[in-house]
């Protein structure tokens, strides 16, 4: 891809990333007046889960999951396109768990009616998982395509051992 086209990619990718943000923050760190009763904290991965897999209408349930796993997508896609460095799965993953993690200790220590769930985080950070595999491992490829030497021919690779073993 030219550099004029990979500038502008990454520039869209980029204010998608800060639109992203916002709207993230919008719906993490907003106090929740009428749920600090039912606010608490959950450190064990699955308790949550089961919470909401309990309900008796699925739909609060799908609505619940959905909501946390569609909330990780945007990093899975955006992330391999913003950052070039942070292009591999593993990174990708370990990015969103990590920025997860902070707003989910944000929730917790600084807003009202909200808690750190780590089911959140892992919710999350599937989504990236499925965000990547769909689309962002492309995107990355596309935008930040490694250049690729010619390959050598076998006379080529022949005269090159020659010419060292001289």
């Amino acid at each position: 891809m030219a550099w004029p086209l990979r500038v502008l990619a990454m520039l869209c990718a980029f204010g998608f990333m800060v639109a992203f943000a916002v709207v993230l923050a919008k719906l993490t760190l907003e106090p929740s007046p009428a749920s600090v009763s039912m606010a608490h904290t959950n450190l064990h991965p699955g308790s949550t889960l089961h919470t909401y897999l309990d309900q008796p209408a699925l739909r609060d349930a799908v609505k619940q999951i959905g909501g946390n796993v569609l909330l990780g997508v945007p990093f899975g896609i955006l992330v391999p396109v913003v950052a070039p460095r942070a292009r591999g799965l593993l990174r990708v993953l370990l990015l969103t768990a990590v920025v997860m993690l902070l707003v989910e200790f944000a929730q917790g220590a600084l807003v009202e009616g909200r808690a750190f769930d780590i089911d959140d985080v892992i919710l999350n950070t599937t989504g990236a998982l499925i965000g990547y595999v769909l689309l962002g491992r492309r995107l990355g490829r596309a935008v930040h395509a490694r250049e690729r030497l010619p390959r050598r021919t076998a006379k080529q690779t022949k005269q090159t051992k020659q010419a060292k073993g001289a």
